[in-house]
């Protein structure tokens, strides 16, 4: 797991959060001092339980604070975004996860803007083409969803397959992008 820079307060890490409404529905971001480490599907109170287990195996021990100034630009970007204003992320990002799983979302990040790729082209891109369903599951615990666009990943074939925000998200978020696509992208991105 990746090491977190600062933010401790004794032995509890503060993690900030907030909330926004979009048109896939209420978002709870999570930042830490390094940056955004988690977005949630859903509001803070429907998904504590679940918010608060990951924190847990992922920093160890939180303290919940509420600050929308903290995550004022994350939700600035994101509101760009689902307007079709927006591209290219340029948020700092506390991502944690195994060596193999940061590899994946750094290679998923790599997808332009209206654009897919297959489970097997991130496989190859990550140079392990054999790690399909690997990737595959990397891909599913992506804990930055929208920002690292794991929606942009589909099966073999083109067809769509699941997403942790479920498969309407997952649509909404790829004909969003298609709207807002320039005319000269092509859809699908080889690496």
């Amino acid at each position: 797991m990746s090491k977190l820079a600062g933010g401790s307060l004794g032995t509890e890490t503060a993690v900030y959060y907030s909330e926004m409404e979009s048109p896939i529905g209420p978002l709870t971001l999570c930042a830490t001092e390094a940056g955004l480490c988690l977005i949630e599907f859903g509001t803070f109170a429907g998904g504590r339980e679940n918010l608060e287990k990951w924190l847990k195996v992922q920093i160890g021990t939180v303290i919940l604070i509420e600050d929308e100034s903290r995550l004022e630009q994350a939700k600035a970007q994101l509101e760009a975004y689902f307007a079709g204003g927006l591209q290219d992320f340029t948020l700092p990002l506390d991502m944690r996860g195994t060596a193999f799983q940061l590899q994946v979302w750094e290679a998923l990040r790599g997808i332009p803007y209206g654009e897919s790729a297959s489970y097997k082209d991130i496989a190859v891109r990550i140079g392990n083409p054999q790690a399909v369903r690997a990737v595959g599951g990397a891909n599913n615990r992506n804990p930055v969803p929208v920002i690292v666009p794991c929606h942009r990943v589909i099966g073999a074939g083109g067809t769509l397959v699941g997403y942790a925000g479920g498969l309407a998200i997952k649509t909404r978020l790829l004909q969003l992008e298609a709207e807002h696509a320039r005319p000269d992208d092509t859809g699908t991105y080889l690496f």
